[in-house]
């Protein structure tokens, strides 16, 4: 992991668009968008279909034809990710900035053992041997708390359970030891109890080893509670950003309608209120400065 430049942001994005190019016409999936993330925990929340994921994945630059990703500017310590070349683009993916899928178990290689996976994502970066490779792999299964390593080492992936899955793809994002990792929905088919546990191993990583971490997520009461920051994104745009301990506190009605659907216990409400949302909603310029 590099040193951060002193007082920099780890990441700028300045007025980002994804296009996919249709037979009937341009979809603008993500619609002029602007943020910066440091060494922190920055949530973005959104309905389904808000344009979540796309940004994550443009970060990466894992958005391919017809897709189309603009920008004025998206930097990475330094680096300009919109005009790096590919080779070099190949040393930043996994290496500096990782990326957990959506439901991280199906991306796991059906046919490989996972620590031979584990362990190849760490070779194709360093020039580790073999045997170093499965040290470091069982250390890294280790810190995502996975009982006996050894055994979970050779399981193939329909082996473990959907909570060892989901800990085994960390480990696997974080086995080079990048300084962002973005982390689409990774603890959405998870049971609550899991679901913790998985928080809780993110949350120390991130402060022992000093990254930045993009939370997508569509959970407010979760980002809430586990972030530093939230972005709230709708329509492909970014309509408010806050302080994630002051989210009740919201001003854009499009957040308050999201926060005023969630269920609660013991609410008497009946029936559950409902979001209505406005057509000025998708007009609003969604440029947000830098909370630190």
């Amino acid at each position: 992991m590099t040193e951060q430049r002193a007082g920099a942001p780890l990441l700028s994005v300045e007025d980002l668009h994804v296009r996919f190019h249709t037979r009937t016409g341009i979809v603008e999936a993500v619609r002029g968008i602007s943020f910066q993330v440091g060494r922190e925990k920055v949530g973005i929340v959104g309905e389904s279909g808000s344009g979540k994921t796309m940004t994550g994945r443009s970060i990466l630059r894992l958005i391919r034809p017809p897709g189309e990703v603009l920008a004025k500017r998206m930097e990475f310590d330094g680096l300009d990710l919109l005009t790096l070349p590919e080779r070099e683009m190949r040393k930043v993916r996994g290496n500096r900035i990782s990326m957990v899928m959506q439901d991280p178990k199906f991306s796991l290689n059906p046919v490989m053992k996972v620590g031979r996976q584990i362990g190849e994502a760490y070779r194709v970066h360093t020039n580790a041997n073999a045997s170093e490779a499965r040290e470091r792999t069982l250390a890294m299964l280790n810190s995502v708390k996975i009982r006996d390593p050894k055994r979970v080492y050779d399981l193939f992936p329909h082996e473990v359970s959907g909570g060892m899955g989901q800990r085994i793809m960390m480990a696997m994002m974080l086995i080079p030891d990048p300084d962002l990792m973005i982390a689409d929905e990774p603890t959405s088919a998870l049971d609550v109890t899991v679901q913790m546990q998985v928080l809780a191993i993110l949350d120390d990583l991130v402060s022992q080893r000093g990254m930045g971490l993009i939370f997508i997520s569509h959970d407010l009461n979760l980002v809430a509670s586990f972030c530093d920051r939230v972005i709230i994104m709708y329509a492909g745009r970014i309509v408010e950003t806050c302080k994630a301990s002051a989210l009740s506190q919201a001003q854009h009605p499009y957040t308050r309608g999201l926060l005023a659907s969630l269920p609660r216990v013991n609410d008497l409400r009946d029936p559950l209120p409902t979001l209505s949302r406005e057509e000025a909603w998708k007009q609003e310029a969604g440029v947000d400065a830098y909370l630190r």
